[in-house]
């Protein structure tokens, strides 16, 4: 049976807490009795959503075993968005909250599991690694089957990594690092082949760009992602306008894919239109190849069985979801995500850094001085009008966006911790929280710059060349 909405507000939070740890039983035991996926499927569907919903009420996570303590807490995020649903898809993302998406609803609208404290413990047992900062902190906060991705990998079986980038412009902002910071570091902690799609052909469809320059962004923006310190050996960096015409194996796939997804699907995950070039309906399925190993038969000698995991921004899932869907159908295993949150623009978490608009973002080529002029000027601040009134009441650094990137790049936790604390309680001021963001940034961009003036076109056209990769499967 499925809970209606307006039940909600009448249950009471120990109604709301029994219906969850029923639900949970109810789970398990499906998956127990091995019941038939889609049936298991709902029930987890629904648990999600009773957690969501038990976190509105009583503004805490639900906890098997721990009944809800102290009285309710009104629904602040209710009132704040007006009850509107956050805008996400891989074309927008907006939101009426200064503290960014509810990625917890987002989680239960996408039907992906979040990244538990159990599965970054995992990840760190079974990597032999600490976990990345973006795993502690939640940046990558949402999965579908990582845990079947680690119980192959602790057997010895190996996967690869597929990530991307659309080229819409020569510059890219430190916001597009994200994944490729996260996907460099799964690289070296699983010591596993990488593919780096760069969608030349998606900006020209989408955009109102010449063929040549999109070309060219995709070179231009390979150099930024090579700087990043990826593994010649183990990385092969694609454009889809040269590599899909000289490899039969990754167009076959691409026809595939085609033939099994209809225009009516299309137009559900993606909401194209009649009027929406021919280009556009067709290309999900280009976007979805890479996720397949038969696509690369140089690096996988012609396997069909090696699953992939593709880390990306969330607003990208839709792609994915369908790529899921076609997968069985089509005889391939159906590829793992990890789901990163967006970084937010200097002007709030209301929506995501964007390369269209300067002042929304700190560039990739931005000198010392440009990124202290724009975190100065720009950043929205969670602190108070007046000094007095900071020392007094304090800071807010949910909403305030220094401190946001601060959780993106500072690695020591206790150290971001205590500038929580202070900033919370007022001995931090706005303008020492955005100093402290311009030091960090400064170096970093720095030494982003540095290397990508060492890498050379040569070096370009070692990583885009189709090749075997130091590997063994």
């Amino acid at each position: 049976t499925t809970m209606c909405n307006s039940c909600v507000g009448g249950a009471t939070t120990m109604e709301l807490y029994e219906q969850l740890t029923a639900q949970g039983d109810k789970v398990r035991s499906l998956k127990t009795a091995k019941a038939d996926k889609a049936d298991v499927d709902a029930a987890i569907q629904l648990l999600l959503k009773l957690k969501v919903d038990y976190k509105e009420v009583t503004g805490q996570d639900y906890k098997a075993g721990c009944p809800p303590s102290g009285t309710a807490v009104s629904n602040d995020r209710q009132s704040e968005n007006g009850g509107e649903e956050d805008t996400v898809d891989p074309w927008n993302v907006a939101t009426n909250s200064a503290k960014g998406v509810d990625y917890d609803k987002l989680i239960v609208r996408f039907g992906s599991s979040k990244i538990d404290q159990e599965l970054v413990d995992r990840i760190e047992k079974v990597s032999g690694q600490k976990p990345h900062r973006f795993l502690r902190r939640g940046i990558f906060f949402s999965h579908r089957d990582m845990n079947q991705v680690l119980d192959a990998y602790e057997k010895q079986k190996s996967f690869y990594l597929y990530t991307g980038r659309g080229p819409s412009s020569q510059a890219m902002h430190v916001g597009h690092l994200i994944p490729f910071v996260f996907t460099k570091w799964l690289q070296d902690v699983f010591d596993i082949p990488l593919v780096i799609q760069l969608t030349d052909d998606e900006k020209y469809l989408w955009k109102d760009l010449s063929l040549e320059d999109c070309h060219r962004f995709a070179e231009e923006n390979a150099k930024d992602i090579i700087a990043c310190g990826f593994d010649v050996n183990k990385t092969f960096i694609f454009s889809d306008l040269d590599y899909m015409g000289s490899s039969p194996e990754f167009y076959r796939n691409v026809v595939k894919v085609q033939k099994h997804v209809t225009f009516n699907q299309v137009k559900g995950i993606f909401g194209f239109s009649d009027s929406d070039c021919i280009g556009k309906i067709s290309f999900p399925a280009i976007q979805a190849a890479p996720a397949f190993s038969s696509s690369f038969p140089q690096i996988f000698k012609g396997r069909k069985d090696v699953q992939c995991l593709i880390p990306c921004a969330i607003d990208q899932d839709p792609y994915f979801r369908m790529t899921r869907d076609v997968a069985p159908r089509i005889g391939y295993p159906k590829p793992a995500l990890l789901h990163s949150t967006f970084f937010p623009a200097l002007q709030g978490a209301q929506t995501k850094m964007s390369a269209s608009d300067a002042n929304s973002s700190i560039f990739l080529t931005d000198t010392p001085k440009q990124i202290k002029n724009k975190v100065n000027k720009h950043a929205f601040s969670g602190g108070k009008d007046t000094i007095e009134e900071h020392r007094e009441q304090g800071g807010n650094p949910d909403i305030d966006v220094a401190f946001m990137y601060l959780t993106f790049f500072m690695e020591d936790d206790e150290q971001l911790e205590k500038i929580r604390q202070d900033y919370t309680s007022g001995i931090l001021l706005t303008g020492e929280l955005k100093k402290m963001l311009i030091e960090t940034l400064q170096p970093m961009i720095t030494a982003h710059q540095e290397n990508r003036k060492n890498v050379t076109d040569e070096m370009v056209k070692q990583f885009m060349t189709p090749r075997p990769l130091n590997f063994n499967f």
